[in-house]
Parts: C-alpha cells; sequence; structure tokens
C-alpha cells in the first residue's frame, strides 16, 4: 500500500510540473501564433487582405533594429463592440492636392497596391488625418502604405485627439521615429517593411475624434504614400 501511495504522489506532482513548464509566457504566446491583447476577453479583429503584388527590385534598407515583413496576418484582440469606424469617412491632410490620388482612397476599402489605389504627397514630413464626425474609443488602426514594394517608410507616427489642430489632447499610439527628426518625439516601436498585411496598431481604447498619421518618405525614394487605414472602435 505505501509503494502505491508513494508512486501516486510522485505521478501527481510531476504531472503538476509538466503542466507548469507547459505554461506559456505572453511573449511566447504572442511568438506562438496566439493574439496578444491589452484586454482579458475579447474577440479577434479581422479585415480583407489585398492580393500580393511585388514590383520592381528593393533598394537598401538601412534601417536599425527593421522588423521584416509579414508573411502573416497580424492578431489582437478587442472589444466585442469593435466595429469600423473610418470608411467612406473625409479625410484631410498637409497636402490639399495630393501628387497623385484623391485623399478619399485612403478610406474607400480598397488596399490593392497598383496603379490608381494609392496617394502620392511630397517629400519630407507629411501628414493626413480622418474625421471620425464623432469621438470614439478606438481599439486599432491599420494602415496600408504603398506595398507592392519592399520598403520601410520613415518616421511614422500615429495619433488620436479631439482636437482637429493636435495641439491638445494629443495620444500617441505608435511611433517608429527613433532619432526625433520630425520634432513628434523620440519613438520606441520599431521601423518595419511594408507588406500586403499592412501594420496592426493596439490603440487601447484611445479616445477621439480624429486620427492623423505622419511619414517622411520611405527607403526608395523621399514620397510619401497611403493606400488605405482602418480606424477600429466604438463611437461615443
Amino acid at each position: 500500500m505505501k509503494k502505491q501511495h508513494i508512486a501516486s504522489t510522485v505521478f501527481t506532482i510531476a504531472a503538476l510540473a509538466i503542466a507548469g513548464c507547459e505554461k506559456k509566457s505572453p511573449q511566447e504566446a504572442a511568438a506562438g501564433g496566439e493574439a496578444p491583447s491589452t484586454i482579458a476577453k475579447g474577440v479577434p479583429l479581422n479585415t480583407e487582405f489585398p492580393p500580393e503584388l511585388i514590383e520592381g527590385t528593393p533598394q537598401p534598407m538601412d534601417v536599425p533594429n527593421l522588423v521584416q515583413a509579414l508573411v502573416e496576418p497580424p492578431k489582437l484582440l478587442v472589444p466585442e463592440s469593435t466595429t469600423l469606424l473610418s470608411k467612406g469617412k473625409m479625410v484631410t491632410g498637409s497636402e490639399e492636392s495630393p501628387l497623385i490620388g484623391e485623399l478619399s482612397l485612403i478610406t474607400d476599402g480598397d488596399k490593392e497596391a497598383g496603379e490608381g489605389y494609392y496617394v502620392e504627397l511630397s517629400g519630407g514630413p507629411q501628414w493626413v488625418q480622418i474625421d471620425l464626425e464623432q469621438s470614439a474609443e478606438v481599439s486599432a488602426v491599420w494602415v496600408w502604405h504603398f506595398h507592392s514594394q519592399k520598403r520601410a517608410y520613415n518616421d511614422v507616427v500615429i495619433q488620436i485627439s479631439d482636437d482637429a489642430e493636435f495641439k491638445t489632447g494629443v495620444t500617441t499610439i505608435y511611433n517608429n521615429d527613433y532619432d526625433d527628426s520630425s520634432k513628434l518625439g523620440k519613438g520606441s516601436d520599431s521601423p518595419y517593411v511594408e507588406s500586403r498585411f499592412g501594420l496592426l496598431v493596439d490603440a487601447k481604447g484611445a479616445k477621439g475624434r480624429y486620427v492623423r498619421l505622419h511619414s517622411q518618405g520611405n527607403t526608395s525614394n523621399d514620397s510619401n504614400h497611403y493606400i488605405e487605414v482602418e480606424v477600429h472602435g466604438k463611437a461615443l
């Protein structure tokens, strides 16, 4: 009886030890494909992705801490009340008349990378801004720059505010301007190579009516490009 009891105890301890070892940290879970999130419960955020279109020869990308292009869709859990708020909403920018395209293309729902789908702004620091028409609790911002060639856009900064001039109440949800060359503050997010899966940013419930996106050229040329921006959240 004693041998059976000892054996049973040893088996139980071993099982608990194995279970403890199999428990993953948040970082390991994310690396394994599980959806990281700032909320304990939620639903996966989904969208439609454009077909892959790779053209031309990419230029060298001499950018520190560069994250390579995604090979599968990013994952994020958001509140069940989350909806797409930006579709068809008005877009303004630092340039009233883009070099190519119309600013309305940024919220028209088309994410393809071919001619007629993107907006091109001049070189230097530029921004585009989406008016959600009312204040919202933003769960995520999903951004597609020009993705038919492997490139990284410089000084990508995404901000949310109820002030259309972005002078007060500004929340920065993403900033990869590692040297503060855009004078919006030094960012800690990593530059990344564009892909058809876009950049998915967890906005963590930041509140505001306006979403402004900055950039300052890219590793292929000095121009700034946008194909589509999706703002997901809940209107207040």
